[in-house]
């Protein structure tokens, strides 16, 4: 081989608004100079287009890595689309599919099959079990490399001590999904739309963010104009109200949102946002406490700030 050649580096599909830690890992290996990376942005409503993904194809492809819903704007993605794609654009090497399912589980249908994924992680405390343990499924015949040298725990591929308690706590809130799924499905949409409904006919200048329809089922994510997020989080805590901005795991962050940047809102529309989401004990009493405490302190906020933050905004971007 001529020394002066060079070998294309491998080729990784992602998005822009995927959970850090997929987006932080392949910052990595850019960095490092290990493979290249396109980023797709969604569109307006929070959704990935499969043509989007198709153009992004390279001969050198090797992996996809696309979240099936989003943990910030609960827009669900196509991957059934998507996996249909990667498997009829294979060429001689095979492209690895991931999904980022953690959001998905309790809510939708993860059938690694129809979805066509050779790789999919979840989280339990999404779906009710314990903290601190998820798990990946890995298809027959992925090459993956080990996480870690040492005991030959979890085939090999990560060692240490087995977390038997997780273990037990996920295996049980895993089976207990497919019982509750309808079921709860339909309580949790229920309380979703009503929510929607009312705090954008009560509480003026104030926008979904993602998707109405292609919205996983216990998310509602608002912007509010003239309102700072951090002010507004605050206030709602101090009344027993647990929301957020953002992913949790940004929660440390004064930086606005990457996902709702991704799909178009400005700084100060995205440090104006509130993620709500539901779950199967909520009820409608809930709600409309929440709407009512939310209007109120909306209301206060908008009378301090006035156009603070717009000006604010403009000077600084």
């Amino acid at each position: 081989m001529d020394p002066g050649s060079q070998i294309a580096k491998p080729h990784i599909i992602t998005t822009t608004f995927e959970h850090h830690c997929v987006l932080e890992a392949c910052h990595a290996m850019e960095k490092e100079g290990l493979a290249d990376v396109t980023y797709i942005k969604p569109n307006h409503d929070g959704l990935v287009s499969v043509g989007d993904v198709k153009a992004a194809l390279k001969p050198t492809t090797i992996l996809a890595s696309i979240m099936y819903v989003n943990n910030e704007i609960g827009t669900v993605q196509p991957i059934a689309e998507i996996g249909k794609l990667l498997k009829n654009c294979r060429g001689k090497s095979k492209i690895i599919f991931h999904t980022d399912a953690t959001q998905a589980v309790n809510y939708l249908d993860c059938n690694v099959d129809k979805l066509g994924v050779d790789l999919l992680s979840m989280s339990a405390h999404k779906i009710y079990g314990p903290k601190g343990i998820g798990a990946l499924y890995v298809r027959k015949g992925t090459a993956i490399k080990r996480v870690q040298d040492g005991g030959e725990q979890e085939f090999t591929l990560r060692a240490g001590t087995l977390n038997v308690p997780g273990i037990v706590g996920l295996g049980a809130a895993i089976s207990m999904i497919n019982e509750q799924r309808t079921k709860n499905n339909k309580k949790i949409i229920a309380l979703r739309n009503y929510l929607i409904k009312k705090v954008l006919k009560e509480i003026p200048d104030t926008k979904l963010n993602g998707s109405k329809i292609k919205r996983s089922p216990n998310n509602a994510n608002f912007s509010f104009s003239n309102v700072e997020g951090e002010s507004l989080l605050l206030m709602l805590a101090a009344e027993g109200i647990a929301a957020s901005t953002g992913s949790a795991c940004s929660s440390g962050s004064l930086e606005p949102s990457h996902v709702l940047l991704s799909i178009g809102l400005k700084p100060e529309q995205a440090h104006g946002s509130l993620r709500i989401t539901l779950g199967k004990h909520n009820t409608k009493k809930e709600i409309n406490i929440f709407i009512t405490k939310l209007k109120k302190i909306v209301g206060q906020l908008r009378k301090v700030s006035g156009n603070v933050l717009e000006d604010y905004y403009q000077k600084n971007n």
